[in-house]
């Protein structure tokens, strides 16, 4: 390999991206690892860490100017003071809202996989066969077995505390030892399941170390200590990112090449190969441009990046974007629908509290439309369910040398007020031609490169799953003795849920689809997309074990390829 030159070239040092490093240099693929912002080594670029509250000038708040400069990303329930520097500000990297959408980004190594909330979820067939059934979009040309070795694999390596729950619409997984819900957690399980034949109420499976294994101490990491500190970077490697996980996993290997401040702007169409020679990047600080050429390319920018590179890849071939001959490239994107809220009081466990935290929440599957058409709207829902307890004055402390630390102690069970319970919906959104992402016509960023333009909206499928939600939620949580019920549609525009996908979505058929089986481009097979842009439909599960599932996957299909000289 030359400085320029590579077996494979990956864009993009995210959740997936990552996952597609590891996998190539592994089998010894020399491979280059682009990423549009600055590096950020495990560790030593977690800057805010092991900061006290009374070390941030804000004691944690983002100052009203800078939300008001940033009023996007200020709308981010995780953005902070103690980790603003991994959010990409409005201000920095402007698009055009042709329908309102907040777009959620995090432009440096490790991508979001830093800041995500580490929700784990399979999906089932229930999923994949949606479209086939239900009748929208386009089938997918894989199903839940073809996956389901490779989830094994990403969470053996990744690290997921679970239960094995049975649950048919939620296949179960390689897990580490679960934490406990709390009591009314536990309660409220206990009871669904007694009141409801297809309701459960499931632990939070989640991307943290409850008991690290073997491979998870030859990765350095440690044990997860429920700091809730985790979107500053865990120092612990307490929880999954690529930053302490699958870059360093493939940086030891001696194949990775990791080239940050590398904003691509296209890929690179050999007209008599008929297929894609390289990469054009332009260097984010100098502006300087330099071409890397390889055998096989894997776009991983995020869904929206992804598709605005395939966007700006045009050539005599391809005069609207690379792998375009379906006219679907930018079209049929969508969402998670995390409108709805649900909020009531638990007036029973009175005498319990809780001391400490764990790193999730409790979990309820998808419940509607699972077996059959039940209701007037396509697909359904999942959601979360939380149960806390808050002190409602300042403990009463006293006492000297043992006595005071008892009293301290104690004093964190001084709880007076009622338990306060919640939920919120995580929504399927059916994939539509009118939702699109877009190249403007006239504006630029500052590496000269058109803006893109985005347009998602809810429809009436989305309104009636909303009211749904709230019937049925308020049912359980009346039938349990909840009380003061208060639902909440907060109106919040697509973006929020960070969880965009499609615009390259997978298919059977080229003349509707962009990728195929193995997520190659129909029309050029040595690109292959593996991030949410290959996403056929959305399910109601987190997607980002899915993502590092098929990015896995789909990697090995190109080793095998390369070897065989087949691409």
């Amino acid at each position: 390999m030359s400085e320029t030159n590579f077996d494979a070239i990956v864009i993009g040092a995210g959740m997936s991206g990552g996952w597609v490093a590891k996998e190539l240099c592994e089998a010894g693929i020399k491979t280059l690892l682009l990423e549009r912002g600055p590096d950020v080594k495990h560790i030593q670029d977690y800057p805010t860490a092991t900061k006290q509250p009374w070390e941030f000038e804000h004691r944690g708040e983002i100052p009203r100017k800078v939300k008001e400069e940033n009023p996007v990303i200020a709308r981010c329930y995780a953005y902070r003071e103690d980790n603003a520097h991994f959010f990409v500000k409005d201000t920095e990297a402007p698009y055009v809202q042709d329908k309102p959408f907040d777009w959620i980004r995090g432009y440096q190594v490790g991508g979001k996989s830093l800041m995500w909330a580490r929700q784990t979820q399979r999906w089932s067939d229930f999923d994949f066969e949606g479209p086939a059934r239900d009748g929208f979009a386009v089938d997918w040309p894989i199903r839940y077995r073809d996956l389901a070795p490779w989830y094994s694999k990403v969470e053996r390596f990744v690290g997921i505390t679970g239960n094995k729950d049975g649950v048919d619409t939620l296949p179960d997984g390689e897990f580490l030892p679960a934490w406990e819900l709390n009591c009314v957690e536990k309660y409220f399980s206990d009871f669904i399941k007694n009141s409801y034949k297809d309701r459960h109420v499931v632990f939070g499976r989640c991307a943290h170390l409850s008991e690290p294994q073997e491979i998870h101490k030859k990765q350095g990491r440690g044990m997860c200590r429920s700091r809730q500190e985790c979107e500053r970077g865990c120092p612990l490697g307490g929880y999954f990112s690529a930053n302490s996980s699958t870059i360093p996993w493939a940086a030891k290997t001696g194949n990775l090449t990791l080239k940050p401040d590398a904003v691509v702007q296209s890929i690179i169409y050999d007209e008599e190969k008929e297929k894609a020679s390289g990469v054009r990047i332009i260097d984010r600080q100098t502006k300087e441009v330099t071409e890397y050429t390889s055998n096989v390319i894997f776009l991983n920018a995020g869904a929206i990046n992804s598709v605005g590179v395939l966007l700006n890849s045009t050539s005599n071939r391809f005069a609207d974007g690379l792998g375009n001959d379906s006219g679907t490239l930018g079209k049929y994107v969508a969402f998670h629908n995390y409108r709805a809220k649900i909020n009531a009081i638990h007036e029973g466990h009175s005498n319990k509290a809780t001391i400490g935290s764990i790193p999730t929440t409790a979990y309820i599957p998808r419940f509607r439309n699972v077996y059959s058409q039940e209701t007037d709207f396509l697909r359904g829902y999942a959601s979360g369910f939380r149960a806390a307890r808050y002190k409602s004055s300042s403990p009463t402390v006293g006492g000297l040398g043992q006595q005071h630390a008892d009293s301290l102690i104690n004093s964190s069970l001084s709880y007076t007020g009622p338990w306060r319970v919640g939920s919120h919906m995580m929504g399927e959104t059916i994939p539509k031609e009118s939702s699109y992402i877009k190249l403007s016509k006239s504006e630029t960023d500052d590496w000269d490169m058109p803006l893109l333009k985005i347009s998602m909206d809810y429809d009436d499928n989305d309104e009636k799953m909303i009211t749904d939600f709230f019937d049925q939620m308020t049912e359980m949580y009346a039938k349990a003795g909840f009380v003061d019920i208060k639902t909440n549609d907060t109106k919040q525009a697509p973006g929020l849920d960070i969880h965009e996908m499609g615009g390259i979505r997978m298919g059977h058929d080229p003349k509707t689809s962009m990728l195929n089986a193995n997520n190659q481009l129909h029309s050029c097979k040595n690109v292959y997309v593996t991030d949410g842009a290959c996403m056929t439909s959305t399910s109601t599960q987190n997607p980002s074990l899915t993502y590092m599932a098929i990015a896995a996957r789909a990697a090995n299909h190109a080793v095998e390829q390369l070897k065989k000289d087949l691409i």
